[in-house]
C-alpha cells in the first residue's frame, strides 16, 4: 500500500524559505506524476505545483511561479518542493498526491508570519 508523507514545513518570516518533502513507501513513484497542492483556511485545496515521472516536465500556479521549484529523486521515492520568497499567502497545509489516484498524504503546515 502506498503511502506518502510530507516533512519540512513550519513558521518562516516573510522573504524565507522552505523545502518541504514528499516520501513514498510500499510502492515506487518512478512510473507516477506528482502533484502539490495546498489548503488555507477557509478556502479551497488548490494545485501548487506538478512534475512528471521522469522530471523532465514541471507545472506551476501563477501564484508561486518564479519562486517555488518542484523536483524528484526516483532513488530516493521523494519529491520536493523548494519554496522561496515565501509570503504570508502562502500559509496552508501543504499536500502531495500521486496525479490521478486518492493518495494523499496527511499534509505539513507551512505559515509565514513576522
Amino acid at each position: 500500500q502506498l503511502q506518502l508523507v510530507e516533512s519540512g514545513g513550519g513558521l518562516v518570516q516573510p522573504g524565507g524559505s522552505l523545502t518541504l518533502s514528499c516520501a513514498a513507501s510500499g510502492s515506487t513513484l518512478d512510473y507516477y506524476g506528482i502533484g502539490w497542492f495546498r489548503q488555507a483556511p477557509g478556502k479551497e485545496r488548490e494545485g501548487v505545483s506538478c512534475i512528471s515521472s521522469s522530471g523532465s516536465s514541471t507545472n506551476y500556479a501563477d501564484s508561486v511561479k518564479g519562486r517555488f521549484t518542484v523536483s524528484r529523486d526516483n532513488a530516493k521515492n521523494t519529491v520536493y518542493l523548494q519554496m522561496n520568497s515565501l509570503k504570508p499567502e502562502d500559509t496552508a497545509v501543504y499536500y502531495c498526491n500521486v496525479l490521478g489516484t486518492d493518495y494523499w498524504g496527511q499534509g505539513t503546515q507551512v505559515t509565514v508570519s513576522s
